[in-house]
């Protein structure tokens, strides 16, 4: 029975590990360009849900189809965002970008308190379910993976395939060299953080395909917690092992969740959040440049 528990366990952490993996793209991105720490992560994660509720509740439209009005929304505000912030703080000491992106998730924060309040909110979409034998499937949640899966493919063809993932990936290399070769340099910080902040805002439509409960403006907390972890995990500035950080990461905490229900006497979830901080420790100390090399 055990066996069976944490065997369903570990194939719904893996779904969810593809969508953390995903919400954490567009950090490594950012932080690999830029060499920004965007500590308001989890405000842009929040944004994309919200966006999902709305078009939900008041368009009556499946969150499948929030994910590119999300990425569109984040879009803009990464664009606006590095033009009154981050553009005039890529030479400042480090700290003054850690401060600047605090801010931008507090001011996200309370204008959405500002417009829908702070109770909590959810909304109820039932596209029925999958039996897997070990574990019951919603095929929600199963849509929420298999979109993680082609916009990582999709971000993978556009580095790879097109001029201007070209000229992303000159900048990470030598953003000097770069500029000597023609490459706008200012361009690309632009389009990767306005890309990197889209992706965010599009996992949060994915986040809330998975747990479609609990949102309001002060969910994105945890959610920048881990995924700080899992961009360790993967190399901080590769966009692909965060990815793949994001599947061991899923497995991880739901395999583990599962192991701790067994200690008489603990809270479960809570412990799994303290294994957050064990592994991101035991990353730094053991592989700082995390599972995959930056790229």
């Amino acid at each position: 029975m055990l066996l069976e528990h944490l065997a369903g366990n570990l194939i719904q952490g893996l779904v969810l590990g593809a969508i953390y993996g995903m919400a954490t793209m567009g950090l490594s991105l950012i932080f690999g360009v830029l060499k920004v720490v965007n500590v308001g992560h989890g405000a842009f994660i929040m944004v994309g849900a919200f966006i999902t509720l709305w078009i939900f509740n008041a368009l009556g439209l499946n969150p499948i189809f929030s994910i590119p009005i999300a990425f569109a929304v984040g879009l803009g505000l990464g664009l606006i965002f590095y033009s009154l912030a981050i553009r005039k703080l890529l030479k400042a000491p480090e700290l003054s970008t850690l401060l600047a992106t605090f801010a931008i998730g507090i001011l996200l924060e309370e204008l959405v308190k500002l417009i829908f309040g702070s109770e909590f909110r959810g909304y109820n979409w039932v596209v029925g379910k999958i039996n897997l034998g070990v574990t019951v499937l919603p095929v929600a949640k199963l849509y929420a993976c298999i979109g993680s899966i082609i916009i990582a493919l999709l971000l993978y063809l556009w580095f790879n395939r097109t001029r201007a993932g070209s000229a992303v990936r000159s900048v990470v290399e030598d953003d000097e060299g770069a500029r000597v070769c023609g490459v706008n340099v200012g361009g690309v910080y632009a389009l990767s953080f306005a890309i990197g902040i889209g992706l965010t805002v599009a996992s949060g439509v994915l986040v809330t395909m998975f747990i479609p409960v609990g949102i309001n403006p002060y969910m994105g907390g945890g959610y920048t917690l881990k995924a700080f972890v899992i961009a360790v995990l993967g190399g901080l500035s590769s966009p692909y092992g965060a990815f793949f950080g994001g599947l061991i990461f899923g497995i991880v905490e739901n395999g583990s969740y599962t192991l701790f229900a067994l200690i008489p006497g603990v809270e479960p979830f809570a412990l799994t959040r303290f294994l957050s901080f064990v592994m991101l420790l035991v990353i730094l100390l053991i592989r700082p440049t995390g599972i995959l090399k930056a790229k």
